[in-house]
């Protein structure tokens, strides 16, 4: 389902945001693919814990730095501040 920019509330921080965290395993798609947003994440954004509301979010993976850099600069004054996430491979233990 495809949410209309126009009815999207952009969440915004209070202060910048350094959080490092784990993906984990879901059995249902087989994937790591399930992201737990830490206690210090949901405390900054207080609407995350309204149990009757809907969330989205909108995720873009540049494949180069140079691709990441002119959409950032491409950005309008009235979008969503981007949220960086680096994604990891853990070395096994």
């Amino acid at each position: 389902m495809l949410i209309a920019i126009m009815e999207r509330k952009t969440l915004v921080p209070k202060r910048i945001i350094n959080i490092f965290g784990k993906i984990l395993y879901n059995e249902n798609s087989q994937s790591w693919s399930k992201v737990l947003f830490k206690k210090e994440f949901v405390d900054e954004f207080p609407q995350l814990k309204e149990k009757r509301s809907a969330f989205s979010y909108e995720m873009k993976y540049f494949r180069t730095k140079k691709e990441m850099l002119k959409a950032v600069k491409n950005l309008n004054e009235d979008e969503v501040m981007p949220v960086l996430v680096w994604l990891y491979k853990e070395k096994e233990e």
